[in-house]
């Protein structure tokens, strides 16, 4: 009876135990604020995610990407979406003027006779490498040798 409490616990304990569902990415850089954002709406371009919304008061944005290659056994399966909610805001002080936080997230979309319906689940791999290269492109030091004018 015991061997089977165990495991039974030991069962349960790694069902429980998926992916993560938000990746979450932070880094300090001296760079100024509007260059760092500037450089984080780039990198959506070059990463292939599409910017969904912006607020340049308080220098956020959200972006996403569809995943249409992945394919799955339930009829009502359209795609997955790849979302990135990015922040840079003004550092702490000392050496970091800026910071830049990505959270990225993945959501499984299926249709049914309501519509479209989206439930998160672990974070793609697609998503978690857009989102730590952009964290790491975006808190490099600007060279103000290489901007132009």
């Amino acid at each position: 009876m015991g061997s089977f409490r165990s495991l039974l616990i030991t069962l349960l304990t790694a069902g429980c135990a998926g992916g993560q569902m938000t990746s979450s990415y932070m880094a300090a850089t001296p760079s100024p604020t509007p260059d760092v954002f500037a450089c984080v709406r780039g990198q959506l371009k070059a990463n292939r995610f599409d910017q969904t919304s912006i607020d340049v008061n308080d220098n956020r944005l959200t972006a996403r990407r569809y995943d249409e290659t992945v394919r799955r056994p339930d009829v009502t399966f359209r795609r997955l979406v790849d979302r990135l909610e990015i922040e840079v805001a003004p550092g702490a002080g000392g050496d970091s003027v800026t910071t830049v936080s990505v959270k990225a997230r993945t959501f499984n979309e299926t249709v049914n006779q309501r519509g479209p319906t989206e439930t998160q689940e672990r974070t793609s791999e697609t998503a978690r490498a857009a989102a730590q290269s952009i964290v790491n492109k975006c808190s490099r030091p600007v060279d103000s040798l290489s901007v132009p004018g």
